[in-house]
């Protein structure tokens, strides 16, 4: 009979949640790119007699690989095109200030500024900051072969290599990413619908909020693809129009899921089946009878999920433009692309966020290149390099990006040694590529810790090529790497106080008050109009499901600041389920429930937005005397239970 570990044996949870792979399925797709963008440049260059020239380009096509995470095609197109640019931009600069002293590391520290202040407009934005002073890097540190012009072409040849391979099928499968995304959505809601067929749907709150955020998240990535393609077509496109009819079909059912689980009543089992037909029917394009089977409904809430449901089922068969208008524009269109250049350049200017990111990564820099050109510090890039890729604050917790910046390129450099010790250098290389590339999006999104382990011999193996040290590269290359990650951890992350403290609170403080508005919006005395209300409770889920994000990076901290975020997590649920019940209320409103009085609204409102001035004071949960009463048949009644939950939790410290 086998014994437990001791306690004291047992790993801490943080470093747990730090190892713990992903569960996501393989990019087959993706996996084929990598190997053919990764391999196909050594191929030429070898062929040509100038193998450095194919690993130049093999270097430019990993960044490519990294950055072909989008499924679909205009996404793509994005998401590698613009980082490119930026990429040939970094290496030019790093090229010219080569061996230049003290101007390389000035001039470095001004990339790791711009790099850091760009990353916070969005996730393209940060790729592009990150290859933009990764490049640099390598370049400054790197001696590039030919003319100071061949080593960004030849890189941005290598990732436009990848743009044209993930681009291939677009003629063919042309809008079908966009399709099964809003597919998915529909499955999604089903799934949420299921929740709450049980007999006693309150019983399961934890299948239901898992349930309810994977919807907010497929509704948030759905909105965002097809919005992307309309704002390029203008909104004439019909099969765009006829895929954001589907998603605004989608809401009301979406908004009655929480008024069925407050009633306690379960649902029949043939609404989440009959959804689940809707999802077929979107994905194939079938616009015939579906034949659906629907039971009569019971009770208001049924009634209200009845016709959402059939409402649903006809904009999902519609192909006539005219769905958009049966539907209702309830996602509103983009503003034009000068105003939101505009917006986002003043937001970057002024945001002290991107200010304080900028300089972290502009101090760490140019810490590690005056170091290196202090001491005497073999392939010193590597330094900055680790730094680069591990002070990403906006892609996961800094300390565990170096703990696993570590660990990945400790396994990574066992498989290294073993290729740079018995491969020799030549045509043997192309069927090591081959193996090692596919490694690079299989290993991606299971962490980043699996990712270095997946990079690391690729990265030795090009400079290898470049500089043909072989073993040579791999003791600098982890003290390096060491280095790196101890900057960052210091100048980085120790010295700045907001590291210390999870930034879960002060991201409620905000959906609080916002939940506060939302609720005004919705019953009181200058209500919204309905797709006003729909936008506003969208970008409440949003905003909540942002905060589910850095909560659980917040939990991979180590103590205290793990423990201090988990404190918050009862309360992340308590204020998700105030905009549950708040739409709720409104359904119920909807069909023929008595509106509630307008000093109903006042105290509700006022209620949450003293919670939300108490958490901007606090960084610790305390117990909160709620007194909220009102009429015990008011639809506002579940509201109220659910705000005096949310103002009476208590710390678990």
């Amino acid at each position: 009979m086998s014994r437990p570990f001791p306690i004291g044996l047992a790993p801490p949870d943080w470093l747990v949640r730090n190892l713990q792979p992903q569960p996501t399925p393989v990019n087959r797709p993706a996996v084929a790119r990598a190997a053919i963008a990764l391999t196909l440049p050594l191929v030429l260059g070898l062929a040509a007699g100038r193998p450095e020239y194919g690993a130049l380009a093999s270097m430019g096509a990993l960044s490519g690989v990294i950055s072909d995470t989008a499924a679909a095609y205009r996404m793509r197109l994005i998401n590698i095109a613009i980082p490119q640019l930026f990429a040939a931009v970094g290496i030019t600069l790093g090229s010219l200030v080569y061996g230049q002293g003290w101007v390389t590391v000035g001039a470095l520290t001004l990339a790791a500024l711009i790099s850091g202040m760009i990353s916070s407009i969005g996730a393209v934005a940060s790729v592009s900051g990150l290859l933009l002073l990764l490049n640099s890097v390598v370049g400054a540190g790197l001696p590039m072969p030919g003319q100071w012009w061949l080593a960004p072409v030849l890189m941005t040849g290598g990732g436009l290599l990848v743009l044209v391979l993930a681009l291939l099928a677009w003629p063919l499968r042309a809008g079908v990413p966009e399709r099964d995304s809003v597919a998915d959505t529909y499955r999604k809601v089903a799934d949420l619908l299921a929740t709450t067929t049980t007999d006693d749907p309150a019983g399961h709150p934890d299948a239901y909020d898992a349930a309810r955020h994977l919807v907010t998240q497929s509704l948030n990535q759905s909105y965002d693809l097809v919005l992307a393609r309309r704002a390029r077509h203008h909104g004439r496109s019909p099969e765009l129009v006829r895929l954001l009819a589907q998603l605004n079909a989608i809401t009301p059912l979406v908004e009655a899921a929480p008024a069925v689980r407050l009633s306690g009543r379960s649902l029949p089992a043939e609404i989440p089946v009959a959804v689940r037909h809707l999802a077929e029917a979107v994905e194939t394009g079938y616009s015939g009878p579906l034949g659906l089977r629907l039971p009569e409904p019971g009770s208001e809430i049924g009634r209200a999920v009845d016709q959402a449901l059939r409402h649903a089922a006809d904009v999902a068969t519609e192909k006539s433009p005219d769905a958009l208008r049966k539907a209702g524009d309830r996602a509103g269109g983009p503003a034009p692309l000068g105003v939101r250049a505009a917006r986002v350049a003043r937001n970057v200017a002024l945001s002290g966020a991107s200010w304080r990111y900028g300089l972290r990564l502009a101090l760490c820099i140019g810490i590690a290149q005056a170091l290196v050109s202090l001491v005497p510090v073999p392939r010193s890039y590597w330094v900055a390099l680790t730094i680069t890729f591990v002070l990403k604050p906006d892609f996961g917790s800094v300390f565990s990006r170096a703990l696993l910046r570590a660990l990945g390129t400790v396994a990574g450099l066992v498989v290294a040694a073993g290729i740079l010790a018995e491969v020799p250098r030549g045509w043997w290389d192309v069927p090591v590529m081959l193996l090692l590339a596919p490694l690079i999006p299989v290993f991606t999104p299971r962490g980043y810790g699996y990712q270095t382990a997946a990079i690391t011999p690729v990265i030795l193996l090009l400079s290898d090529i470049l500089n043909h040290q072989g073993t040579g590269l791999l003791v600098p290359r982890l003290v390096d790497s060491l280095m790196g990650c101890a900057i960052a951890l210091v100048a980085g992350y120790l010295l700045w106080p907001e590291s210390w403290h999870a930034r879960v609170g002060a991201r409620l403080a905000d959906a609080v008050a916002d939940t506060a508005d939302y609720v005004e919006r919705a019953f009181g005395r200058s209500a919204a109009a309905p797709a006003d209300r729909v936008r506003m409770r969208r970008r409440l889920y949003r905003d909540l499901s942002a905060i589910r994000t850095e909560f659980q990076r917040a939990l991979t901290e180590p103590p205290p600041v793990g423990r201090r975020a988990a404190a918050w997590w009862p309360l992340v649920v308590a204020v998700e389920r105030i905009v549950d019940a708040t739409t709720a209320a409104r359904v119920r409103i909807k069909q023929g429930a008595e509106p509630p009085s307008t000093a109903e609204v006042d105290q509700v409102a006022l209620q949450l937005r003293e919670l939300s001035d108490g958490l901007r004071r606090t960084e610790t949960l305390y117990e909160v005397r709620s007194d909220l009463s009102g009429p015990p048949g008011s639809v506002l009644e579940p509201l109220r239970q659910e705000v005096a939950a949310a103002r009476a939790i208590t710390t678990p410290l």
